[in-house]
């Protein structure tokens, strides 16, 4: 078990819930309630951002409708369609940039990675995921960003979600990891382009987050 540096546990100390962490395969950690203690200002920022860029499903190349309803802030926000997988600066459903990216996302990003052992983690890009009943996400590789050396940091709040982590081909079969409200996932280094996806969402409701179970996926893009 990993141990929590003096920084992390600073920025932190408010948690309700006990921080423990999990490591999944090498270079692939769960910070278990990491995010408890901000969760009503993460709930918060997030209705603030998508007022302004709201939440849409977005079409893959092949034209597929995702499941996922998604929105983005940070300097690059990642969008699909016909086009092809990318980042791009402004919102194609507005054509205004992204909404900034709020202080309690950046240094909650920081913190879990730096927890997790990669340091100077600094995300421009934030995917902000909703799943309601019937949601999935395939399993799929994070690999429209410049630098594979930037880990990924995923943030669950809401109902709990199955999230797989498979290898570095989509054949290898993937490990089976249950997500609760506040649980992080980081992933980087030698797990960095592993494959990795969410089972279906179950129906449920979340004191604070209702039928849904948001994602906040931290990258650095560019």
């Amino acid at each position: 078990m990993l141990k929590l540096s003096t920084m992390t546990l600073d920025l932190f100390a408010d948690q309700p819930a006990e921080i423990t962490t999990e490591t999944v395969l090498k270079g692939a950690i769960v910070l278990r309630n990491f995010a408890c203690a901000q969760e009503q200002g993460l709930l918060s920022e997030i209705r603030k951002i998508t007022a302004d860029a709201p939440f849409r499903h977005m079409k893959t190349p092949g034209g597929h409708s995702m499941s996922v309803a998604m929105s983005c802030c940070g300097s690059w926000g990642w969008v699909t369609d016909t086009r092809g997988y990318r980042y791009q600066p402004q919102d194609p459903c507005t054509g205004e940039p992204w909404p900034a990216m709020p202080v309690v996302f950046s240094q909650l990003a920081t913190a879990a990675a730096l927890a997790a052992g990669y340091q100077d983690f600094m995300p421009d890009a934030c995917l902000i995921n909703r799943y309601e009943p019937g949601a999935k996400m395939s399993l799929h590789q994070d690999k429209n960003e410049r630098d594979f050396s930037q880990p990924i940091v995923s943030v669950s709040l809401g109902l709990p979600q199955v999230f797989q982590f498979g290898g570095l081909t989509r054949g290898e079969r993937p490990l089976n990891v249950p997500l609760g409200h506040g649980d992080t996932v980081v992933w980087g280094g030698p797990s960095r382009l592993r494959y990795h996806g969410v089972l279906t969402l179950k129906a449920g409701t979340h004191p604070l987050a209702g039928p849904y179970r948001y994602n906040l996926t931290f990258r650095f893009a560019r």
